[in-house]
């Protein structure tokens, strides 16, 4: 079988990064073969590491500002990687048109909010403020526009009266944990048919 190569940017502890790596295995038609991060202190590298994937990090830090710069940077070790697909998984860095347009139609990302709502950051408090009845992630194509691109998979979560955003968070990230796996599986074998769970 001819796996699909996956590289997953990462920005902090990984744990997104390791419900997909743990669920390329057996018949999965895809298989990890990097995990780089914007800080070389990221925990989710060691988890790499641990699972016998190469990493690699670029510090954005140094350049200041100039992200044109620090992509040019993260590239290197990206494309020497020669990935068909690429996941953002808690990537913190805003990547421009011109990263985004390399990876057009390959690059996916998860995002804590049922999209199109609440883009950016501070999703769950934005969904309690807002008294909504319910809450989610979503995974859908990265493009030139923060949070856009064609939705791939949401997952659904009920907000209860007394939910805090840190309790919100955590239901949902157990929900990210099974949808981002289901979808790149999917998306992996060619089909872009959206993951509706649960």
């Amino acid at each position: 079988m001819n796996h699909k190569r996956v590289a997953i940017l990462i920005s902090g502890g990984g744990s997104n990064m390791v419900s997909l790596v743990d669920g390329m295995t057996g018949d999965h038609p895809a298989r990890p073969c990097l995990v780089l991060s914007n800080d070389a202190n990221a925990r989710g590298l060691k988890k790499a590491a641990e699972r016998g994937i190469p990493t690699a990090s670029v510090d954005h830090r140094p350049f200041k500002g100039d992200r044109a710069a620090f992509e040019a940077e993260l590239l290197k070790p990206l494309e020497a990687a020669q990935p068909d697909i690429v996941c953002l998984a808690g990537f913190m860095r805003v990547l421009t048109g011109d990263f985004v347009s390399r990876f057009q139609g390959r690059m996916l990302n998860i995002h804590p909010s049922l999209l199109p709502k609440y883009k950016g950051l501070n999703t769950h408090a934005r969904a309690i403020e807002a008294g909504d009845g319910e809450h989610g992630c979503s995974v859908h194509e990265v493009t030139a526009a923060l949070d856009d691109g064609p939705i791939l998979g949401q997952a659904r979560v009920n907000i209860e009266p007394a939910d805090t955003p840190e309790d919100l968070a955590a239901r949902v990230l157990v929900w990210e944990h099974k949808l981002y796996p289901a979808v790149l599986r999917r998306y992996a074998s060619g089909d872009r048919t959206p993951v509706l769970l649960p």
